[in-house]
């Protein structure tokens, strides 16, 4: 059976930038191993499945799989999928406050917020649907470096320390002292799974030190273990890091964006805009989003 697909560059106004990214909207009848063979043919970080809602009060129901594997939850293919969804049925709506969307994940329902400013790429923003937990709250900075080809005093700056921290899907969060440092980071695949443990091992970097005007981090994230030596944008990632700015910044009550380049040293210019609530000292909000930019459609035999 023929089934359209598209793809989007995620997290850029611009094409062949960002995270790419395949849709497939016609995928009823379509089973989860079809859907694995289908994510391994692509073979992007990920690939999204466009199936009808449990709920019809709901818009559409997301199955996300990896070229390994499904995932509960991820960010890209979030902002992507809402993008594509929003473009292709009411693309009228999308100026102004935009448009609504309810989507269907493993992890629960996400609300996300549709627009297409003017002059400009459509955007797609979500809530998160739960709140970054903590899962471990210190590593050992020697053995991380070592994991990542780094030397232990490039781990670490301010009061940040490494932390493993999930918001649907764990990653190791590991603070580099510097932009240089950042850019020697590599993987050593002897010592990465041990270090990084989990179901799906995978370490985001980051620093302080920016590349572009208006950003406040830059980062990079390896999972060599799922086949992603290295991801250009990490919306799940990107998610989490909430919890890591809260806990290590702790800001100040109110509304704060934090914008978060990432895959620039992979010559695919990625940014992702953070924003997080405090009150009383906690985090108690935060939402993720970005811009999204059609590359290509057709049809796919499966």
């Amino acid at each position: 059976m023929r089934r359209a697909f598209y793809t989007l560059d995620v997290f850029t106004n611009t094409r062949f930038a960002g995270n790419p990214l395949a849709v497939v909207t016609d995928c009823e009848g379509l089973s989860a191993s079809q859907m694995q063979a289908i994510a391994q043919e692509f073979n992007l970080s990920e690939t999204v499945f466009v199936l009808d809602p449990l709920d019809p009060v709901n818009t559409a129901r997301l199955r996300i799989f990896t070229p390994a594997r499904e995932l509960p939850f991820a960010g890209h293919p979030t902002v992507g999928a809402a993008v594509l969804i929003g473009e292709l049925r009411a693309p009228e709506m999308l100026g102004g406050q935009g448009l609504g969307l309810v989507l269907e994940e493993r992890i629960g329902l996400i609300s996300c917020t549709v627009r297409r400013p003017k002059l400009q790429a459509t955007q797609a923003s979500f809530l998160l649907p739960s709140l970054p937990e903590c899962l471990v709250e210190t590593l050992d900075a020697g053995a991380v470096a070592a994991a990542l080809g780094l030397r232990a005093a490039d781990i670490g700056f301010d009061a940040h320390r490494p932390s493993v921290w999930s918001a649907g899907d764990p990653f190791t969060f590991v603070p580099v002292a510097s932009i240089q440092a950042i850019r020697r980071a590599s993987p050593n695949l002897a010592l990465f799974p041990s270090t990084f443990s989990g179901a799906r091992p995978a370490a985001f970097l980051y620093t302080k030190d920016v590349v572009r005007e208006g950003s406040h981090v830059h980062a990079r994230m390896f999972a060599p273990g799922s086949g992603i030596m290295e991801d250009p944008a990490t919306g799940s990632a990107a998610a989490a890091f909430a919890g890591v700015a809260a806990l290590f910044e702790q800001p100040e009550d109110g509304d704060h964006l934090v914008v978060i380049e990432q895959g620039f040293e992979m010559a695919r210019p990625s940014i992702m805009h953070l924003r997080i609530q405090i009150d009383g000292g906690a985090l108690v909000g935060a939402s993720l989003g970005g811009s999204a930019v059609l590359v290509s459609q057709g049809m796919i035999e499966a």
